[in-house]
């Protein structure tokens, strides 16, 4: 596939929207290319064009299209595009995915999902068998919400049956169980062993499943101490325009800080601690809002795999730079000039949001408090099997793929944090003591304050309980670009 065949794309801190044309030709080669292999044929030229590490993956050589019928014959050997996706991954690729159905896909995207609202992690009682949740926190107007379901419950039973290592996925994270009874339970801890183990207090909630659009701008405040006005934060995804929803989150966030300018805040707290990522061009404008005194200046630089950077290089260069905003389309940025930051994070922090963390980094002072982010310096995109010039998206199918295609630095060229962004003050967030989001007095968000005020005390975590990490989780992390238009 040339740069001709290419339309557009959709990057994706994850999402870049992509054409495959197929072609059209007598050879028979071609014919079962467009029909029985044509799930395989678009993953292998989608991946051979636009993957970060194509040319260190022997499989995906350029040299696999000298010959159609052993290309063919290639393709035929696995067939499942599951499998064969996974079979061109590099090994140094922990983040390259794919789905079998597009709209799911771009749902996930835009923060809408079929929810109780209920966001939680998994963790491993003291016997290393039985499972716990533990309610990080709920959606606004969920069901969870209106059933009265709060940040700090623990649940150890989904329908009457207790969790443990080898039910919890099919308890949990079936698509088809629209309806569940959690049994909630007190935590008990073993200051020894420092593990937990759970009893029930005979506490049953039934919670059902609907379409949820979630609302990124979780909580934001201002905190009035000592003559200091702090601006607070949580957000939870880095969402842009919504068409489908006819939300504009970009406008609600620049609002935000908006009712910030106008209150007079002088300090920010920005709690990012749950948020995956999400669009390039989110972090820009949020990084603008923080500053508002680097306009057009370098945020991020791009680099992609030698085929693209030849192309950007020689048709637009500035599309490889990310700079700093004044306006989002002819709407002009609520910007509070600050000179420094605090970021709260945990082992959840991805992607979006550690851009914003690395891109500021430069300009200003970024007091990071928490854990280590997850180390996700790479863009994705989604690629989508086209079969015409108009878009249409091939009606045999609804596979799409969200193969990493970039690395992304700050100005100064730093982009390797495999292990995670490195914190100023780092505290795990502690399911023992997890106090209101958004409270003074909430431990991440405390030491922040007191950091404020130049009286803070460096506190270990207390507890360390083993937290499980579902593989999807990390796969779905999220950098999306907006539209780019290769000719």
């Amino acid at each position: 596939m040339n740069f001709n065949q290419i339309l557009s794309i959709f990057i994706i801190f994850s999402l870049f929207v992509i054409g495959c044309k197929k072609e059209s030709d007598e050879d028979p080669n071609i014919a079962k290319l467009e029909n029985d292999l044509e799930i395989s044929d678009f993953i292998w030229k989608g991946l051979n064009q636009y993957y970060y590490w194509q040319e260190s993956v022997i499989n995906l050589a350029d040299s696999k299209l000298d010959n159609l019928s052993d290309y063919s014959f290639y393709l035929s050997q696995n067939p499942n595009p599951e499998n064969f996706f996974e079979s061109l991954k590099h090994p140094d690729d922990r983040f390259s995915w794919i789905s079998d159905d597009y709209e799911e896909l771009e749902n996930y995207l835009q923060g809408i999902d079929y929810s109780d609202g209920m966001e939680f992690g998994l963790f491993l009682e003291c016997n290393g068998q039985n499972v716990f949740g533990f309610v990080r926190y709920v959606h606004k107007d969920s069901d969870a919400d209106i059933n009265g379901v709060k940040r700090g419950y623990f649940f150890s039973e989904v329908n009457g049956t207790r969790l443990n290592k080898d039910n919890y996925r099919d308890l949990l994270y079936d698509d088809n169980l629209l309806t569940s009874t959690y049994g909630f339970a007190d935590l008990n801890y073993d200051e020894n062993n420092q593990c937990a183990s759970l009893t029930s207090n005979s506490t049953n909630v039934t919670l059902n499943k609907s379409r949820l659009v979630k609302n990124p701008i979780h909580i934001s405040k201002t905190i009035d101490i000592d003559q200091k006005k702090i601006g607070y934060l949580m957000y939870n995804q880095f969402l842009g325009n919504v068409e489908s929803e006819n939300k504009d989150y970009n406008l609600e966030l620049n609002n935000v800080f908006g009712e910030f300018k106008s209150q007079g805040v002088d300090e920010l707290v920005l709690d990012l601690r749950y948020n995956p990522g999400g669009r390039i061009s989110t972090s820009i404008n949020l990084a603008s809002m923080v500053t508002g005194q680097f306009n057009n200046q370098i945020f991020a630089k791009e680099k992609w795999n030698s085929k693209l950077m030849d192309y950007w290089n020689e048709n637009n260069p500035d599309n490889l730079i990310n700079r700093f905003v004044s306006d989002m389309d002819g709407i002009p940025i609520n910007s509070l000039n600050l000179n420094r930051v605090y970021v709260l994070t945990t082992s959840r922090t991805a992607s979006a949001s550690e851009l914003l963390i690395n891109g500021l980094d430069p300009y200003i002072d970024v007091i990071h408090i928490g854990d280590y982010t997850v180390g996700k310096n790479q863009g994705s995109i989604t690629l989508y099997d086209y079969i015409n010039d108009q878009r249409d998206k091939n009606p045999n199918h609804k596979y799409a793929m969200q193969p990493i295609v970039l690395k992304i630095g700050n100005v100064a060229g730093y982009t390797d944090f495999p292990d995670g962004l490195v914190p100023d003050y780092e505290i795990k967030e502690s399911i023992r003591t997890a106090g209101e989001l958004g409270d003074n007095n909430e431990q991440l968000l405390k030491i922040a304050i007191d950091h404020i005020f130049g009286n803070i005390q460096f506190i270990s975590s207390d507890d360390n309980i083993k937290e499980i990490y579902i593989p999807e989780e990390y796969l779905k992390q999220q950098l999306i670009r907006d539209k780019i238009f290769i000719k």
